[in-house]
């Protein structure tokens, strides 16, 4: 499996790389929330951006972005637009995300853009080839906060992930039962040695899925999230002790 540089960062090899997100809704708290969370060293900063107030000011979000990068030179900068659909804060038309994150990309302020699968095909694709043209990466993801899907169905959405052309597939899927989380594991498992030619995150959330958060390196997955100031999952624990089991098990 190949690993994906990111400036100074390699994603796909040892330690697990941990995202930390933003979750703050107004531009004052954004940047007292980054600055708190940028001591706790996060290999990855994601901005959500579906929680801030003016997300539906394209020139409002540009400036974050700007604002954000300030703080954050060297450490590498995702822009997320979680869909409603998928557990977001903000439902917005199919035709403004698009618009989000071509605008996010065209800053060429951004490292990663989270693109979500389950949207028009012809209209991934072409973010993904906008993202390739700008230098940004793509962590294509879909989210299931209802249940867990089978072993089969997790792998095939990973594997169209790959070759709609990202270069981080991810999924996040709800465990109903200590079995579902097995189900997820095994998946993450098969992929990495049968099928995954690019790193790829899976997590199965809340407290039943927790262990996946902190054990999925094992099993083939390249990153974890981890809770800043605030969690943007369920499951989500502390930046200190998701790092310090991450290193006990590494």
């Amino acid at each position: 499996m190949k690993t994906v540089t990111i400036k100074n960062t390699t994603i796909g090899e040892g330690t697990p790389k941990i995202i930390v997100p933003l979750v703050a809704t107004k531009e004052e708290q954004i940047l007292q929330e980054v600055e708190t969370v940028k001591f706790s060293k996060p290999d990855i900063v994601e901005w959500r951006v579906d929680c801030y107030e003016h997300v539906e000011s394209l020139e409002a979000v540009s400036n974050m972005i700007t604002k954000l990068r300030n703080v954050l030179p060297d450490t590498l900068l995702l822009f997320t637009f979680r869909s409603f659909k998928e557990g977001g804060n903000k439902e917005i038309t199919d035709r403004y995300y698009f618009e989000l994150l071509h605008t996010a990309i065209q800053t060429k302020q951004i490292d990663l853009v989270d693109v979500e699968l389950f949207f028009a095909e012809s209209e991934v694709k072409a973010t993904v080839k906008l993202a390739k043209e700008n230098g940004v990466y793509v962590i294509m993801c879909n989210h299931d906060f209802h249940k867990t899907p089978p072993k089969e169905e997790i792998i095939y959405r990973l594997r169209k992930m790959q070759e709609f052309g990202a270069d981080i597939p991810k999924i996040a899927v709800m465990p109903q039962s200590a079995e579902d989380v097995l189900v997820l594991l095994e998946a993450t498992n098969t992929m990495k040695t049968i099928y995954a030619d690019r790193p790829f995150i899976t997590m199965s959330m809340s407290g039943t899925g927790l262990v996946s958060r902190l054990a999925g390196s094992v099993f083939g997955s390249a990153c974890t999230f981890g809770a800043g100031i605030e969690a943007s999952a369920p499951g989500q624990i502390p930046v200190d002790q998701l790092r310090n089991v991450l290193e006990v098990i590494s």
